[in-house]
Parts: C-alpha cells; structure tokens; sequence
C-alpha cells in the first residue's frame, strides 16, 4: 500500500503491534540511547517519543522506522509475512518493473501549517536530539532528505545527509564527500558565487526515506522513485523561500541557503557511524543558513541514527539486493540468494553449485561490488543466507581453513573505515582487503558430503503454514 504521509506509516506499524509510546525523555542522549536498547531487543519495536523534555506535548520524534525485515517490507508495499530472503527477492521483483512517477504539484500542503521565516526561526523549539554520547551535538537530520536543483539541468536531488544544529538558524550539511550529488550541484553554485538554495526534509514518506538511500544515476530524482515505490506520484508544494519541491505531507521542513564554502563553513562532527565507531575527526563542512521554518500540528522528527552493528537502520538491505543483481548480470548461474550482516559489513552469497569455481567466481563478484565491509561468505542453496546462525553452521561445518580462505587485497573501502590509520585516509588510501570465506560443500565430492539432518526450506515453509499461528499462541 501506498502510505499519503509518515503518520499514516507510523498508524499500521502501531496496528501491527510493532510500536513503543515513550514519554518525559530527554533529547540529550535519552532518545538515542533509548533506541539503541530497543534495537537491541528480540522485537526491535519502532519507538514514538512525545513529551519531550524542554519540548511541547506532540513534538515527537520516530525512531527505528524501518529496522526490521517486516516494517521495511510494509514501506515498500511488500507482504510483510514474507521471510526476510522473499522479502527481498520480492523487492528485486518489484524494482525490475517499477515505472517512474514524475512528482505531483499542489498549491498548499500540511508543512505550511506554521510557518516561521528570518528573525523568527528558532531551531531549539524544534526536537534536534543528541543521539551518542560522543557526538558534537545535535542532529536534527539523521533520516532527513537533502533537496537541491540542478541549476543547469533542474535535476531535483532528495538524497539522505546528516544536519548537526549549530545555533537558531545554522546548520550543518554533511555530504559524505565531495563525489555525493547534493555537493555537486552545490559545488556548480559556489563556482559561479552563489549560495545554493536547499531545503531539509524532516519526517517524510516512507517511500522517500527509502528513495533516499538508493544510489541512483545522476540526473535521476530520488522523488520520482519514491513515486514508483508507492506506484503513485508524490504530492509536492514550492518551498516559499527557495521553490524547491517539498513533500507535501512532510513533517518539519527547514529552507534557506548553502553558503560557499570558502566564503564560511562550520565544523561537523564527530557523529557515531554505522560501523560502531567514531572513524572520522569533526571536519569543516557546508553552512545552511535557515531562512525559514515550516512544520505541521505537533510535528514529528523521523530519527535514523547509525547504531553498532549488527543493527541497521533498514531491515532489508538494498546493497545485498545490488550485488545479487550485479552476479546475475555477471552470468553467475543459480543464485539463491543474498544477504548482508553487521550494518553490510558482511556480504553472504547463497548459490547451487554447478561447476567447480562456481563459488569462487561468485565471491570474486561480490567482492568487487561490496562497499567497506571485509567479509565475504559462500554458501550452499540449502543455506538461508539472511539467517546468521544458519551461515555460521556453514562455516563451522564446511569450510575448511587451510584450503577455504582467499585474501583479495587494495578493494573498495571508505574513511569512515575504523581500521584505516589516520595517516592513510589523509592521503587518500583507503582501500582494504577483503577476506572470502568458501564455506560451500567441496564441488569435487557434493554427491558424498554428510546430509544435513535438518527441514529443508520446502519442509519447514509447509510445517509453518500449519501450525506456526499453534505455536504463537
């Protein structure tokens, strides 16, 4: 189903039993480390915060939207009774057939309900928590939607960028680096002298906050694919100060202008990243100046901070479905699935072995295709990739050491990299190696390995259609 707005997503998350109503927290560093427990427990129930402390009743913030396999299915308008590996597989489905749809504009949306604009912005009034112990500061944007234009092409960029609040009206936009298409276009309005005019989207559509983390193609919207996720177009207004697109149904908007990084810029940072860690020292980064403000009736802030793995802030992981697209581009026959564990800092690939090298010709794929991460893992067909104890039984069983374990070294890392030395990010050298773990049944004697003495996927799917709702009961 298509979902007009977050509340109408955060309603079906409560009808599912998925949500958590907590009160009186306090937005320095209560609401993040609040949300990390919750992540942490057997559920990973979606949390709404109201009576914020220092805040108004109905100032909430949303946190762990999407974390698990089932809210990330309902958002993409997939069976959320689907296992996690189908799950995916039906994602991939979908996103094969998808037909963009072009934004919709409207005259007038919920976001202009209050509307502040120059001396009156005040960004304390609005929820900004300080989600880890050692982060700089605020961040108002965790899962917050950066919108810029294309001043030569009108190509509407809505990616995800961190925002750290710096002051009533300043904030930071954090672009990762300078090869991110927020700072490209940003980068075509400094060269010319200008500010680049932007707006920051708090609390958006489900479909967008997932538009948000795709990679897509230069010149292609992040609206229009949210479009094709909800198989609707999005509804979209002219922000008052800058006439960028907005979603109509967002929450909390902030407009103004990305001023030139050599005229002034702010330094961001640190913020705890997805690997667990601090890997990268505050930086000087783009300055938004906020020139105004808009927001609904008692707002809602959507928070997507990056938490130690194995949480992640999606619960099912699109890069997995990228590399399973690139192996079967790749010709990699048999492919039954793939999966990432640890934030995507594992990358396991699941495949009927037809040839001798079928496995290590698949691992070679996938390395080559997985960003940061260190591990790669092969698995027989019978071996559910998205299930880590299953995967471990693999390795513990099939792999031997001596003869089932490759380095591949100077592949495809990040400065967010903990294990990189500060000298070599600083220079520009990060790249790692990256191990591959063959854990398949040896391909020269399949026919005589062991037979497991375990259900089998068919077995265990017909067994709980059964009788799974006796045991729940």
């Amino acid at each position: 189903m298509a979902f007009k707005d977050l509340r109408e997503f955060i309603s079906q998350v409560e009808k599912f039993g998925w949500l958590r109503h907590v009160d009186h927290a306090d937005p320095r560093f209560e609401i993040g480390g609040i949300t990390e427990i919750a992540a942490g427990l057997p559920e990973v129930p979606a949390v709404l915060f109201d009576n914020i402390k220092g805040l108004p009743r109905g100032y909430r913030v949303f946190t762990n939207p999407l974390m698990t396999p089932q809210r990330a299915s309902l958002a993409l308008g997939i069976d959320p009774a689907l296992k996690p590996i189908d799950a995916l597989r039906a994602w991939m489905k979908k996103r094969q057939g998808m037909k963009l749809h072009k934004p919709v504009l409207v005259g007038d949306g919920p976001f202009l309900e209050n509307s502040f604009a120059d001396a009156k912005v005040d960004l304390a009034k609005l929820p900004a928590p300080t989600w880890h112990r050692g982060d700089g500061g605020p961040y108002i944007g965790s899962g917050s939607i950066v919108v810029t234009r294309d001043p030569d092409t009108g190509w509407i960029n809505a990616s995800i960028y961190r925002v750290q609040v710096h002051g009533r009206s300043r904030v930071s936009v954090q672009f990762d680096h300078m090869g991110r298409h927020g700072a490209i276009i940003a980068k075509k309005y400094w060269d010319a002298g200008k500010s680049c005019p932007v707006a920051v989207v708090n609390g958006d559509d489900p479909a967008l906050f997932v538009a948000g983390t795709e990679m897509l193609p230069a010149g292609h919207s992040e609206l229009d694919f949210a479009g094709a996720i909800r198989e609707a177009p999005l509804e979209v207004c002219a922000g008052p100060y800058t006439g960028l697109p907005i979603p109509a149904h967002a929450e909390i908007v902030l407009e103004g202008d990305l001023v030139p990084m050599a005229k002034e810029t702010v330094i961001e940072g640190p913020f705890g990243e997805f690997t667990g860690y601090y890997a990268s020292d505050p930086r000087p980064c783009p300055l938004m100046e906020v020139r105004a403000v808009h927001h609904r009736n008692d707002p809602i802030l959507l928070g997507s901070p990056p938490l130690k793995p194995p949480y992640s802030s999606i619960g099912l992981p699109f890069r997995a479905g990228g590399i399973w697209a690139n192996l079967e581009a790749g010709d990699i026959a048999d492919v039954a699935g793939v999966w990432q564990h640890m934030s995507s800092l594992m990358t396991v690939v699941s495949l009927k072995q037809r040839y001798d090298g079928h496995a290590k010709r698949a691992a070679l794929i996938a390395a080559g295709n997985f960003y940061l991460g260190r591990v790669v893992v092969v698995v027989d067909e019978d071996i559910d990739p998205s299930n880590i104890n299953d995967v471990l039984w693999a390795i513990a069983t099939r792999c031997e050491p001596a003869e089932s374990i490759d380095i591949v070294r100077n592949l495809w890392s990040s400065t967010l990299d903990p294990r990189i030395h500060p000298a070599d990010k600083a220079r520009g050298a990060v790249s790692h190696s990256k191990v591959i773990i063959d854990a398949t049944r040896p391909f020269a004697w399949r026919e005589e390995f062991p037979k497991p003495a375990v259900l089998d996927a068919e077995e265990a799917r017909a067994l709980e259609a059964k009788w799974l709702a006796a045991l729940k009961a």
